[in-house]
């Protein structure tokens, strides 16, 4: 029974448009095949969901409004509802759940953490983020440098969190929006511990810098970002990709630290149980 494999379920948000994300996650989980079995579920386009067989979800980023209401969503929330419940009544195994951008801010959005409102422009890039004093003491962004490096590719973000809702839910605000002294915008909430099983990033850890740099250095792909956002912006990401203290760190670290930690919390569940 202890050799037996864990399940791990891939939740699809990307609404069948073409995208690196999914590729990278599939890449971390992969790492892991000798003690998971993974499974794809295309959620938007084909409103496929995963039953709560699974050990281990890993929902992912995806276009389009967070609050589009599309014939996936309800099911979907029904879904996280279920796993949220289960790891209330259970005493001992528990359902662990990973939450990347667009599927961060539906959920957030969902239980009420914050304003889900749309940006005044596009975030896009590798950018610094910040933790709190939550983060700093967090075991998944333990060994990353303060502020970090990520990916962030957004129109929309999660704003004046409700404390009140965040204490009655038991969760934690672990990073911040990097610092932006010369305007007065506020910084947006880029990650959340809802509980000890369920976290989620509003930007990209997921990102492989090896597959992002040969993406952006194809012609039409890099046309696209300087035409957006200029060439300064461009040359200072792909800059980034190769700097082994932001990214690669990220990448390294965040994913397959969720994952190592859920098959170690459920191999002790087993030995206890």
């Amino acid at each position: 029974m202890q050799n037996e494999k864990l399940k791990l379920a891939i939740l699809d948000m990307n609404n069948d448009e073409p995208n690196q994300g999914l590729r990278c996650i599939v890449d971390i989980v992969k790492s892991f095949n000798i003690e998971v079995d993974y499974q794809v579920f295309n959620v938007r386009a084909k409103n496929e969901l995963p039953d709560l067989n699974f050990d281990i979800y890993i929902s992912s980023g995806g276009p389009d409004s967070p609050l589009e209401e599309g014939a996936w969503r309800q099911p979907y929330l029904n879904l996280i509802q279920q796993l949220w419940d289960f790891n209330l009544k259970s005493y001992g195994k528990k359902k662990y759940v990973f939450f990347i951008c667009y599927s961060f801010q539906v959920v957030c959005h969902y239980f009420e953490l914050g304003e889900l409102k749309p940006r005044k422009s596009t975030s896009f890039g590798i950018l610094p983020i910040h933790k709190t004093a939550a983060g700093k003491k967090d075991i998944l962004l333990e060994g990353l440098d303060d502020p970090y490096y990520a990916v962030d590719s957004r129109d929309w973000q999660l704003v004046q969190p409700r404390l009140n809702v965040f204490k009655e839910h038991g969760a934690s605000i672990l990073s911040l929006e990097k610092i932006r002294t010369h305007v007065e915008y506020e910084r947006a909430i880029m990650a959340v511990r809802f509980s000890q099983e369920f976290v989620g990033t509003q930007f990209h850890p997921e990102a492989d810098p090896i597959g992002m740099h040969t993406h952006f250095s194809e012609d039409i792909n890099k046309q696209i970002v300087i035409t957006n956002f200029g060439e300064a912006k461009y040359k200072r990401m792909m800059d980034r990709m190769d700097d082994p203290d932001k990214i690669i760190k990220t990448y390294a670290h965040i994913l397959p630290t969720f994952i190592r930690l859920a098959i170690e919390q459920n191999k002790q569940q087993l030995i206890t149980s």
